[in-house]
């Protein structure tokens, strides 16, 4: 019995080197075979040929197989990368709006507090030229690329103002010294009181030390009389696991395991809190979306998992991967895909599975009826395998087909530029409202947008198909009848769709006055959701 025992682990053994042997094989092949390819490429293609441009869309098919977010950064791309993950970059810190590449460039939105508004720019101020070179004639993205540069560095701009200063007129041409800072784009955008009682703080990405923000926050809000804190996660695509680790220790006891993670070879790091609590019994209310992801997921998972706060609005993204940095020659690096996360209770909530692709290559989302269920602290049923859940659903607004076109192509924002043209100022925030709306309807009947309802939108593709079948001509008359009823012109459109307009409007206006927190708050007069989510009874787990 015994030999054969040892028989057995001997064929174990002997499996496991010859794979580990056949992968190691397979791995030098295909680096050979890549190597000669590349050389026989070099030594007998027909053109002449770009070797970076075919080495690097090979890269990125080949990492593109793996998931959506391992990449490659090249040395050259570092700067955008670092803007990416940390929001910062050098610069005089001013969004920027061209209107065609042989105008000037126009100051569409300071940052409060940036090089740019302390130098006395505002929204409307045009920059004619560049450290001495014309904007006529670049294309936004090499203004901006002018502008930014080394912090403590000074950029000259050549600036047309708009309005008239303590020493010169309206239409002036003046020098502007700009120094260059590091500019660091806030990810807890807004906090502030709702109500009485009830604090909101929004947090946008999750970037380092924010979680020190949070927790000065917060403790400001105790102080104006907060009862409920709102933990604003809408839109939140993730960031630093660190930041999420620390959000959550404000609000549970030190010690308490936040999240896990299980890399390659069954690998796990657990991350706990370290630092006492500010506040373990405050009613919490998290506000999340399908484009809550990855810290959002494990901040809303854990306070969940916990019974620690309420989760309202629609289920999240379900990004349950961890992404490490790794150097590479030549001073690039790859970001990879280096382990799950899991929520302390144990869900993961990853909802795609990329390592078992169909047959073209595509993927999709684990199915409900393969998730499995798990237990809060309090004994709750919670699942895994599609991002989290909320406690409460709550769906957020839904605007027309035309209020998107508006955005997206530009017409609120170009009018928002026109009316601080017109308007040297408004009202305080709290008493501004926008009124002119027959001035703005005027302002984009003469604008180049898509305003067809998705209705009419729908019907166009229709009539598409069936004119690929063959069957217009068969059916014109039913065609033409519903042509007809679902034709709209763009102001009859445009004044039934006030009520969802007017909003966007305003917050456009607000911020060019009073800078980007004032967008915000225009934006929350308005945000049904988080409106509905304030009705919803404060519920103890406990």
């Amino acid at each position: 019995m015994k030999r054969i025992v040892l028989f057995f682990t001997a064929i174990a053994v002997f499996s496991l080197g010859a794979h580990a042997q056949s992968k190691d094989f397979s791995l030098g092949k295909w680096v050979e075979v890549n190597n000669a390819i590349l050389k026989e490429l070099n030594r007998s293609y027909v053109d002449s040929l770009q070797v970076g441009r075919i080495e690097r869309a090979g890269i990125n098919a080949m990492l593109e197989a793996l998931d959506p977010y391992t990449l490659y950064i090249p040395e050259e791309e570092q700067e955008d990368f670092q803007m990416m993950l940390n929001s910062a970059y050098g610069g005089v810190g001013a969004i920027i709006y061209k209107p065609d590449v042989q105008g000037n460039v126009v100051i569409n939105e300071p940052y409060e507090g940036s090089p740019a508004a302390l130098a006395g720019l505002r929204c409307g101020d045009e920059v004619v030229a560049i450290d001495g070179q014309a904007a006529a004639g670049l294309t936004s993205a090499e203004c901006s690329e002018k502008m930014r540069g080394k912090p403590g560095t000074t950029v000259v701009l050549t600036v047309k103002k708009l309005r008239v200063g303590e020493s010169w007129k309206a239409g002036d041409v003046l020098e502007v010294p700009v120094v260059r800072r590091r500019i660091v784009l806030p990810s807890m955008e807004y906090a502030g009181m709702l109500n009485e009682a009830d604090g909101y703080i929004y947090l946008s990405k999750f970037t380092e030390g924010v979680g020190q923000e949070i927790r000065d926050a917060y403790k400001e809000l105790k102080t104006k009389g907060m009862k409920r804190l709102v933990l604003d996660l809408r839109g939140n695509g993730g960031g630093i696991m660190g930041e999420a680790v620390n959000i959550v220790s404000l609000f549970i006891p030190k010690g308490s395991v936040v999240v896990s993670a299980k890399g390659k070879a069954a690998t796990e790091q657990v991350y706990k809190t370290t630092t006492d609590p500010v506040d373990t019994e405050i009613p919490i209310v998290v506000l999340v979306d399908n484009a809550s992801a990855s810290a959002s997921e494990i901040v809303s998972g854990a306070l969940q998992d916990y019974d620690r706060a309420t989760i309202i609005g629609t289920r999240t993204y379900g990004k349950g991967l961890v992404q490490s940095i790794r150097p590479l020659p030549y001073d690039g690096q790859l970001k990879l895909t280096t382990a799950k996360y899991y929520t302390p209770s144990g869900r993961c909530v990853q909802a795609i599975d990329y390592s078992h692709r169909n047959e073209d290559g595509s993927v999709g989302h684990i199915p409900d009826s393969l998730t499995h269920a798990f237990t809060t602290a309090h004994g709750r049923t919670v699942r895994d395998g599609g991002g989290i859940t909320p406690d409460f659903i709550v769906k957020p607004h839904k605007y027309s087909r035309l209020t998107y076109s508006l955005v997206y192509s530009g017409v609120i924002e170009q009018y928002a530029l026109d009316y601080v043209r017109a308007h040297e100022r408004i009202p305080a925030l709290e008493d501004f409202h926008f009124t002119d709306y027959e001035e703005f309807i005027a302002f984009a009947k003469d604008k180049e947008f898509d305003y067809r309802s998705s209705a009419r939108a729908l019907f166009d593709e229709m009539k598409k198909s069936l004119e690929e079948d063959g069957l217009t001509e068969a059916l014109s008359g039913e065609l033409n009848a519903l042509q007809k009823s679902l034709e709209m012109d763009k102001e009859t459109f445009l004044r039934l769709k006030k009520e969802e307009i007017v909003p966007f409007i305003e917050e456009e206006i607000a911020v060019r006055y009073y800078f980007q927190q004032a967008g915000i708050r225009v934006r929350l007069r308005y945000d049904d959701q988080l409106h509905e989510a304030l009705k919803q009874p404060a519920i103890s787990w406990n």
